[in-house]
């Protein structure tokens, strides 16, 4: 006999919690509680959410929360989300809940005091893996607000000149800062929010996640790196490009190449039912024929030492990931592929594109040409 899984119980906002926004399809900036019975969707929400949630979200059921509250507290003056859980609880014959394994502890706890279980799960709601065509859809609009702030950076890289081996624009230092509100403009302006934006040059790009600060340099590499959220979806986009103002070196080039290589090479592997383990091995076959080491040193790591992509969707980093680890790919499911090389000394490049997993070929979801030298 299967057996039956509880009940999905959140309580989270829809800015942090992407579980939410997926489950109710509505964006709240405040804690709520909402849960599943039997199918159906339903929300506890106070007088200030109440009446748009009831017109505009894809709960099934929209509750107010101040009856609740009352009741629980004429018992407990101190009475708070817990208590009306456990009377919500009680009133639908709920005697247990799934919750996500990132659920808050200290309502957990209260929860098991007052008599109820709660089964931790690694993903609330695993289908979130699987996109949907207007996910997919939502997705490449996040990818064309991407492309728009990459192409920002680029304007500037493009008008910017070469004085004393530092990029200059307006008589004034290009800088990293420069270039990231260049593209958080440009990405506020297409209707998504890009925060943590990477525009680092030089060294400061062989830290994949370093931002970027200061002046940028003439023929060193810039990696460019945009995520924004699109205000209207919650879906992400994600795309990778690096540059160079000047004249690149002849070692530069072949870092490019072969950067630019193994991620035609991961794509060429990627579709349903391959190991993605298959598919990052592509990448470290590309940069081991054309000699690049990846070593751990006292400074950090260099060549290649991150997976080769990951999930996109309502969380910019989701299942699956796509990297040394063991993992089928699945049909619908959306990743990146973003190989990268870093060296300091020589510079750090990634390239990043957006791609759905089908039986085949991949489907593109982003777009954004790949000349990099500047002159």
């Amino acid at each position: 006999m299967a057996r039956t899984v509880p009940s999905p119980l959140l309580y989270a906002d829809t800015a942090r919690s992407a579980d939410m926004l997926y489950f109710g399809r509505f964006s709240v900036p405040d804690p709520f509680i909402a849960f599943g019975l039997r199918g159906k969707k339903i929300a506890v929400l106070n007088a200030l959410e109440f009446g748009r949630a009831r017109k505009a979200s894809g709960f099934d059921t929209v509750l107010p929360l101040e009856p609740w509250l009352e009741k629980a507290r004429a018992k407990n003056p101190k009475a708070g989300a817990a208590e009306v859980i456990a009377l919500l609880a009680r009133h639908y014959k709920l005697r247990a809940f799934t919750v996500s394994s990132d659920f808050p502890l200290g309502l957990a706890d209260k929860l098991r005091a007052l008599g109820l279980k709660l089964a931790p799960l690694p993903a609330l709601f695993p289908e979130r893996e699987i996109k949907t065509a207007a996910e997919a859809a939502a997705l490449r609009e996040g990818n064309r607000c991407s492309a728009l702030g990459i192409a920002a950076a680029e304007t500037l890289l493009r008008k910017s000149k070469i004085k004393a081996g530092k990029l200059v624009l307006d008589g004034r230092p290009l800088t990293s800062e420069r270039l990231k509100t260049a593209i958080e403009i440009a990405c506020l302006e297409a209707g998504a929010l890009s925060i943590d934006t990477i525009a680092a040059g030089g060294d400061q790009a062989c830290d994949p996640h370093e931002r970027g600060h200061g002046p940028l340099r003439a023929h060193e590499l810039i990696v460019v790196d945009v995520f924004p959220r699109v205000t209207a979806t919650g879906y992400h986009g994600d795309m990778t490009r690096t540059f160079l103002k000047g004249r690149a070196s002849e070692k530069q080039h072949h870092l490019v190449a072969a950067v630019r290589t193994a991620q035609l090479a991961a794509l060429d592997a990627v579709r349903a039912g391959v190991n993605g383990r298959h598919v990052h091995q592509q990448c470290l076959n590309v940069f081991e024929r054309h000699g690049f080491e990846t070593k751990r040193t006292p400074k950090g790591s260099v060549g290649f030492f991150h997976g080769t992509g990951h999930g996109l969707g309502l969380d910019v980093h989701e299942t699956p990931r796509v990297s040394s680890v063991d993992y089928i790919l699945k049909k619908g499911s959306v990743i990146t592929v973003e190989p990268g090389l870093y060296y300091p000394g020589l510079g750090g490049c990634r390239i990043e594109d957006v791609v759905q997993i089908t039986d085949g070929k991949p489907k593109m979801l982003s777009s954004f040409h790949y000349d990099w030298e500047i002159r």
